[in-house]
């Protein structure tokens, strides 16, 4: 036993569990020493630590608001084709049920010759991300590292025969990058014994993968996992999808977090481990989220690389969420999925590039920014450092003036690009106009820095105190939900129902210009169509309609007054609900 060995093995004696380390795989000599409802709510790891302790450790990651994901793999191989569908991504095995041993074909073909870490990780900081978090192994088992936990690897499986973490580790931190790694403790299709989701705890679609699932956890994934967290200096620990965990087997991984302290967790562990980060996939939640939480997202409809996907998000549209998610006190996370020769696709780059343009003029109004004071605002978002808010304008004033809904006074503002030049404020009622000029600086966010007389006062949503009513509602599942505060509680419909109304009361003609609501975290997502209603007399005016993508809706209206809303949710895949409900007041 090494000095090492004998060091980790008072390490995990400390932490209440021994695992024995794996020798080191030959080809090492390179290393450098999908939508489900989760459970929260544990201790991170054995080592308690304070709240200031907390916030020193979290204090990187919420300065650096922008991080990159890459979903990789043999996946990359057929890239997204599979028989006449080519609509798959990295969930192509298990979507095409594909055989174990016919799937292991592909790895002959995994050869990343144009693999450039460095490349990858200047492309990222040129983006004005500050992380990067990798798949060390997807679902489909396979590790991007050497492992003596399981042959299924980049070493042993492909013609590569090389690590292809160590090198992007060291190209991350060498351009000042922190780095992290997915881990899918639970999903593996490959390694016998591994979870499957939508299986019974022992099933699959090929004899070849059926078997112990403690078996699995106790001879792959706690060793891999072992593996990582010893031979790489990461900063990141990304689970993924809980399936057939619980308490019992989660507590070995929790455990092993001793051996890297500072590390930062995900909520995707399982059992009753929270982790640090709550983890909202491709959707930015309409009313937010209470803690430190990361938005995950793909630049097209896959995480994994689809050579038939070019439905790219526009450079514009993720300035936009980009923007938002910071406004709501959050992270981002955008994926790209390399090709099987280790190429970003083209398109990928030029929106970063496009991303990295406009942070490098306005990132003061990203990095080390809070949460707004605003739920909404009509033109925009709006960030915060202190007194300071950097207000993002998507839609420029045609007239010129820039309404802030705002009860404070103001001590100056500013362009972000112009701040020797002061704008005009004015107050107007319950609100401040700032005088901008005609035209915008930036045609997709121009930032307007207002710095401010104490702390922001807005006033409080039309839906604070209001009363809701519902057609029907599912036992633990009323109507006040909606009204919470939170998406953590929810109305939902009787199961039998398909479509359900949700009435407000909001105690006196009000002015309404807007609403938002989150749709209940549930898979399949509901995709719900909307109606929205004013009461006008005894009759019902309708004011919106639409559909949701399954996650919310926000979404501006003409300005109406009326004391009485109702809602009505229609929906095919089960019964209709909401998780929260805002209304928004004209600025």
């Amino acid at each position: 036993m090494t000095r090492l060995h004998q060091a980790l093995a008072l390490t995990l004696a400390v932490a209440g569990c021994w695992v024995a380390a794996p020798a080191k795989p030959a080809a090492a000599k390179d290393a450098p020493a999908e939508g489900v409802t989760v459970e929260t709510g544990a201790e991170q790891a054995t080592v308690k630590e304070t709240p200031a302790q907390r916030d020193a450790r979290m204090a990187w990651w919420r300065e650096a608001k922008f991080g990159l994901f890459l979903h990789w793999g043999v996946y990359a191989v057929p890239a997204g084709k599979y028989g006449d569908n080519t609509s798959y991504g990295e969930w192509i095995m298990h979507s095409a049920k594909i055989p174990v041993a016919k799937y292991k074909e592909f790895a002959a073909q995994f050869n990343p010759v144009k693999y450039d870490p460095a490349l990858w990780a200047q492309i990222a900081k040129d983006a004005g991300m500050r992380y990067i978090v990798i798949t060390s192994k997807h679902h489909d088992g396979f590790a991007l590292f050497p492992s003596a936990a399981s042959k299924w690897n980049v070493a042993d499986a492909t013609p590569y025969k090389k690590d292809l973490l160590g090198p992007l580790v060291s190209a991350a931190h060498g351009a000042g990058l922190k780095i992290g790694f997915y881990y899918s403790q639970a999903q593996d299709w490959n390694n016998p014994g591994g979870a499957k989701a939508r299986f019974n705890e022992g099933e699959g679609w090929d004899e070849a993968h059926k078997g112990s699932f403690d078996a699995y956890l106790t001879q792959v994934a706690v060793p891999q996992v072992q593996e990582l967290l010893t031979r790489y200096p990461l900063d990141i620990l990304w689970w993924d999808t809980p399936t057939w965990m619980n308490a019992a087997r989660t507590a070995p991984f929790a455990r092993l977090l001793a051996l890297r302290p500072g590390l930062i967790t995900n909520n995707r562990l399982g059992g009753s481990f929270g982790g640090d980060t709550a983890t909202p996939e491709q959707f930015v939640p309409v009313t937010g989220i209470k803690g430190d939480w990361e938005t995950c997202m793909t630049l097209n409809g896959h995480w994994g690389y689809n050579a038939c996907d070019t439905d790219w998000k526009s450079s514009a549209d993720l300035i936009h969420k980009l923007a938002d998610i910071c406004a709501k006190g959050g992270n981002f996370l955008l994926n790209i999925g390399p090709t099987a020769e280790g190429e970003f696709p083209p398109a990928c780059v030029e929106r970063l590039r496009d991303m990295g343009r406009w942070l490098r003029v306005n990132g003061d109004a990203i990095y080390g920014t809070s949460a707004g004071p605003f739920v909404q605002l009509s033109w925009g978002t709006a960030t915060r450092k202190g007194s300071k808010l950097y207000l993002h304008v998507f839609d420029w004033p045609a007239d010129g003036k820039l309404k802030v809904p705002l009860q404070n006074n103001a001590k100056s503002a500013a362009l972000l690009v112009a701040p020797e030049k002061p704008l005009a404020v004015t107050r107007e009622g319950q609100r401040l106009v700032i005088a901008v000029p005609a035209a915008a600086p930036d045609a997709v966010d121009s930032v307007v820095v207002l710095e401010l007389e104490g702390e922001p006062v807005t006033l409080p949503l039309p839906t604070v105190g209001a009363k809701a009513t519902a057609s029907a509602a599912l036992k633990g599942n009323e109507a006040a939900n909606a009204l919470d505060g939170t998406a953590g509680k929810r109305w939902r419909a009787p199961t039998d129902m398909k479509s359900a109304w949700l009435e407000l009361d909001l105690g006196q003609p009000t002015a309404i210009a807007g609403f938002g609501l989150d749709e209940p975290d549930v898979w399949p997502r509901l995709h719900q169509q909307y109606t929205l209603e004013a009461a006008d007399g005894t009759a019902w005016r309708k004011v919106a309609a639409g559909k949701t993508d399954g996650h919310g809706i926000k979404k501006n209206i003409a300005p109406v007054t009326a004391q009485k809303f109702r809602l009505t949710m229609t929906c095919d895949k089960g019964s209709p609900g909401v998780a929260e409900l805002q209304f928004y007041r004209p600025e």
